[in-house]
């Protein structure tokens, strides 16, 4: 399937590993001019020359570095087209309620205020041009809780609810905005909440219908489409990729 986006401009953060990394390779390989973005500018360098994209330095942490690295990726790309918002988890915990102020203010910073500032940068460009696609990655966690994530539970549910209501502002401008719902995907983060990448596996095969983890390839697939020409009536929607695991309906 072509997926109509070749030689738009794509944003991609938190890319330079794990599901945004391969969201950037997907996007690429769609022939999309895709902008990846990290806080390591070594890191973010390697991957920018090892999927054919351009690398930024931006850190979630810096709400006023949203509007710079919007501008920076313009000045050398163009208007970007397609915004993808993916930034890793606050700390896990076994207490819910073990928390720090300052970590609660952090984690609201990094997954609400975050992504929603590029949203601002990035929206009235696409609205004009009557074309955009905006993709948040989550987690299913927003649905279904884990007791150690309170933080990514409650703040990512946050954005999901932002997400939705900016939809259906937009959504006769020819702009869309989703969210995946990641599960079980072969990453770092799952293999640090497990204990290890081997806990992980096996956890996945007693609790994942589809029996193993997600690759992140397969996460990548997903995020493809919805930024694509093709998924342009599919908006304000939050779409897990997990193997089956989310039991509720």
């Amino acid at each position: 399937m072509d997926l109509g986006i070749d030689g738009k401009v794509a944003l991609v953060t938190g890319a330079s590993k794990g599901l945004g990394r391969a969201i950037a390779a997907a996007l690429a390989a769609e022939g999309a001019s895709v902008a990846v973005a990290s806080r390591s500018r070594e890191r973010i360098e390697a991957t920018a020359e090892e999927i054919g994209a351009r690398g930024f330095v931006y850190d979630t942490d810096d709400l006023d570095g949203g509007g710079r690295l919007v501008q920076e990726v313009v000045d050398v790309l163009g208007a970007i087209d397609i915004l993808v918002t993916n930034t890793g988890g606050p700390p896990p915990n076994p207490d819910p309620l073990g928390f720090t102020r300052e970590q609660w203010e952090a984690a609201y910073r990094s997954l609400v205020l975050s992504p929603m500032s590029l949203v601002e940068h990035v929206l009235p460009g696409m609205r004009s041009r009557g074309w955009g696609r905006i993709l948040n990655v989550a987690s299913v966690t927003v649905r279904e809780p884990i007791s150690i994530l309170m933080l990514s539970n409650t703040h990512r549910s946050a954005t999901v609810a932002a997400f939705k209501t900016v939809a259906r502002d937009v959504a006769a401008d020819g702009v869309t905005l989703n969210t995946l719902l990641p599960g079980m995907i072969a990453t770092d983060r799952v293999a640090e909440t497990a204990g290890s990448m081997e806990a992980a596996e096996e956890g996945a095969k007693a609790a994942i219908p589809a029996r193993r983890l997600g690759r992140v390839e397969e996460f990548a697939a997903a995020a493809a489409f919805l930024c694509s020409a093709q998924a342009s009536y599919i908006t304000g929607a939050a779409l897990p990729v997990d193997g089956g695991r989310m039991q509720s309906i």
